[in-house]
Formats: structure tokens, sequence, C-alpha cells
């Protein structure tokens, strides 16, 4: 029941992340151009297209992580992996989740205080065009929520394969 819920709720976040992350790769696609058209051929260099191009890549990469690991889609050494039996890959998983459970708390717990003092200190870039900051550093502690969503989901998961039941699909 609870492998249901939660493998319902990542579902819709992951799919959700990844139309953001779809938007956000046609912004850089875009204004990357863009902001190399108006530099060099133009000699009119843009006073904020790079600044929100940077901000864009932090929350591609929070959004990109989530929809990622939601589908199997980091890359992964497969050498031992691939060929292994999914018991034998439950039980490997099940021995490199607390590193990743323990990353992600650590990024979480560091994230939100980065943030707040961010917020506390109302941030801004220091550019033509002051952009605030901590929209985009409070997009770090909250995808890594969401990632260990989708890391404990996948750990209960696992702990049914290693007892040798079928995983629930």
């Amino acid at each position: 029941m609870l492998t249901r819920a939660l493998d319902v709720i990542t579902s819709a976040i992951s799919e959700f992340m990844g139309r953001i992350g779809w938007i956000l790769i046609l912004y850089c696609m875009a204004f990357g151009v863009s902001d190399v058209f108006l530099r060099y051929a133009m000699n009119q260099p843009s006073q904020w297209i790079g600044t929100t191009l940077q901000a864009a890549m932090v929350l591609l990469a929070c959004a990109g992580g989530v929809y990622s690991l939601q589908h199997d889609s980091f890359v992964k050494l497969d050498l031992f992996y691939a060929s292994a039996r999914d018991r034998t890959k439950a039980i490997l998983d099940l021995l490199t989740a607390p590193i990743a459970i323990l990353f992600l708390i650590i990024l979480i717990w560091k994230g939100y205080e980065a943030a707040a003092l961010s917020a506390m200190l109302n941030q801004y870039t220091p550019t033509a065009v002051p952009i605030p900051i901590y929209p985009i550093k409070s997009a770090i502690p909250l995808s890594g929520c969401l990632i260990l969503l989708i890391v404990l989901k996948k750990f209960l998961r696992d702990v049914r394969i290693a007892l040798g039941h079928q995983p629930s699909s």
C-alpha cells in the first residue's frame, strides 16, 4: 500500500519535473543562441541572459535529476550490474542506498540553510538586471526531498525483491 502510494506520487511529480526540464532546455537553447548572436553578430551583449541561463541550468539539474532517477536514466557502471539477476541487483542497490540517503539528507539540510540565508539577506544577482537568488537556491533542497522520496520508494521495492517477493508493477 505504501509503496503503491509512493509510486503514484513520485511518478506524477517526476513527470511534472520532466516537463519543467523540457521547457528549461528550450529556454536555454533559445536564449543561449540569442546571447551569442547578440554578442558577436550585433555587438550588443545582453545584460541579463547569461545570468538567467545560469539559473536555468541549476533548475534543469534539479528537475532532470528527479525525472532521471524515476526513469532509471542515470549512467551506471554496468560491468557487473547489467548481467546480474534481479535479486542480486536489489541487494547491490540496498548496499548503496544508505550512501545515497545520507548524501540527500546533507544536501537537503545544507541546501535549506543556504536558501534560508539567501532569503533572509534578500540576495539578488550583482548584475545590471538584479534577479532574486533565493528561489533558485530553494529548488535544491526541494528537489533533494523529491529525489529522497524516489530513493525510498526504490529502497522499499528492493527490500521486497531481496526477500524473494515479486516486485509490484
